[in-house]
């Protein structure tokens, strides 16, 4: 039974664990500049939102409302990822980040990670706006009150970079947990968070199969092999 979850552990996260390790340790705390800058950024939104002269202006540069005109809500979504939920822990979201986007970071490069959070949480976005247009009576659809509803945090993108890098890196397992999570979420808590979980999930599944499709043809329709470092992305800094 050890030798049969050994073997488990080894296919799931061995790929996924010697790329982190070898980058940390030759590299240490240099290898994710950009995963610590948005630990940085995002504790300074927290600090100042919660300053009397400061929530304002930290609403007016990264808050994200259905309600608002769709180009201020497009200006506003980058920012919107570093802006953590006043109704949250803080230090939730510097974890997410830290350990999520460190690891994507390391795996995918700096430019690809932000790409994909950017994707995941832009969908996010804009699915909230299609979900309160179809109206609370389906299954995709939310409540004309949550237009209202202040959308910031880093959940969609972490989300998102998770499913993004566990395919990736053959991780399917680990992937299919963080969705089947997703999904249980939204049966328990039918939310405008729960929901914009799955439309990143479902932008980043996209993504990724037009990715698949087109390496398929590049290939003339051959697999890689597990094994060779064909199958693995490169590491990127």
């Amino acid at each position: 039974m050890r030798g049969a979850l050994k073997g488990f552990a080894i296919r799931e996260w061995g790929p996924l664990y010697a790329t982190v390790r070898a980058a940390l340790v030759t590299r240490g705390w240099r290898a994710i500049p950009m995963t610590l800058a948005a630990v940085c950024l995002t504790s300074l939104f927290q600090i100042v939102q919660n300053q009397d002269w400061g929530y304002q202006p930290v609403q007016d540069i990264g808050s994200v409302r259905a309600e608002d005109p769709l180009v201020l809500a497009l200006l506003r979504t980058p920012l919107s990822l570093f802006v953590p939920a006043l109704d949250l822990p803080v230090w939730g979201a510097l974890a997410q980040i830290l350990l999520v986007f460190g690891i994507a970071e390391i795996c995918l490069g700096r430019w690809r990670t932000l790409l994909i959070a950017y994707v995941a949480t832009l969908a996010g976005t804009l699915y909230a706006r299609v979900g309160i247009a179809l109206g609370p009576d389906g299954p995709l659809g939310l409540p004309a009150s949550d237009a209202h509803v202040v959308d910031t945090g880093p959940s969609a993108a972490v989300v998102g970079l998770a499913v993004y890098v566990c395919w990736r890196y053959r991780a399917r397992w680990t992937g299919a947990l963080v969705v089947v999570a997703m999904v249980v979420e939204v049966l328990i808590k039918n939310n405008l968070a729960g929901k914009e979980h799955i439309a990143a999930i479902a932008a980043v599944l996209a993504v990724l199969a037009f990715q698949e499709w087109r390496g398929r043809g590049q290939r003339g329709g051959a697999e890689p092999r597990p094994g060779t470092r064909s199958w693995k992305p490169p590491i990127r800094s």
